[in-house]
């Protein structure tokens, strides 16, 4: 597997990277780990929902607050203070082409590792978490990080890991976001409601979610991951940046290559070869 230390884009292009990479997948390319932020901050929201019925669009705009859909379901995430991921695969490769619970915990396992490699004592959440909580009377569906399902990252009993799947008929995407400040409770600012039911989102927020501030700085670099990760995994081939950008092509359009992919990563495993410029 391919572990792209990207970079910090807006939101519709981290989306747009992350259904490439699933269409690469689709079309038979090695599994990729993308590790990436946001910049600047904004929204994402699952695939189901309807940006004009959970947001309020006017005020977005009006702070200059960007948001984009993800190609992935789940629910409206505020990402700020984070560390987020994509994974993509196809579903013959015999580690993550197998139900969609045992891809979801296998990815859980090597997040919650590097996690703790950075000592965060986060566990894998070990119940089947709870009913997708309904709408509220007038306002936006909860926020993402406001319930807790099976094999996600928990701190202290709380969410720590807000993470989605979706699968094609040839590939799995998994997205998720390690929170590590409490930038994401500034969601409950532009869900569409009133006045209440936006402090009735925020206290929820607060209530079931933690982020691993105290060990890991909120805007600490992607290389710091990278390296945990990597000390976790000693087989995953390290790219960096725009080196990476010819992940995002099917292999069938010449531009995924072996020899390109020799001279991005490292032949001996678990390093880099070089930084993107």
């Amino acid at each position: 597997m391919i572990l792209w230390c990207d970079g910090a884009h807006d939101p519709a292009e981290n989306m747009r990277r992350d259904a490439a990479l699933l269409a690469a997948a689709g079309a038979g390319a090695e599994p990729v780990l993308r590790l990436f932020r946001f910049a600047p901050h904004g929204i994402t929201l699952g695939a189901s929902q309807r940006p004009e019925d959970e947001l309020d669009l006017a005020r977005c705009a009006a702070d200059g607050v960007p948001w984009a859909v993800r190609p992935t379901g789940g629910r409206a995430i505020f990402h700020a203070e984070e560390w987020t991921y994509a994974l993509a695969a196809p579903l013959g490769d015999p580690e993550w082409g197998g139900p969609r619970s045992q891809a979801y915990a296998a990815a859980s396992r090597l997040v919650l590792e590097s996690l703790r490699r950075l000592g965060v004592p986060a566990a894998l959440e070990p119940g089947r978490g709870p009913a997708l909580r309904p709408r509220r009377a007038g306002g936006a569906a909860p926020p993402c990080f406001a319930s807790t399902a099976r094999h996600e990252i928990v701190l202290d009993g709380r969410k720590l890991v807000g993470s989605a799947q979706r699968r094609t008929a040839q590939a799995l995407l998994q997205q998720g976001s390690v929170l590590l400040g409490p930038g994401h409770l500034r969601l409950a600012d532009y869900l569409a409601g009133d006045g209440a039911a936006r402090a009735a989102a925020r206290a929820a927020l607060a209530a079931a979610s933690a982020d691993a501030g105290r060990w890991i700085p909120p805007h600490a670099a992607l290389d710091e991951w990278a390296a945990a990760l990597l000390a976790a995994r000693p087989t995953l081939r390290r790219v960096d940046g725009d080196a990476g950008l010819f992940l995002l092509t099917p292999p069938e359009s010449g531009s995924y290559t072996a020899p390109r992919l020799r001279r991005a990563t490292q032949v001996e495993r678990g390093q880099r070869v070089r930084r993107a410029p």
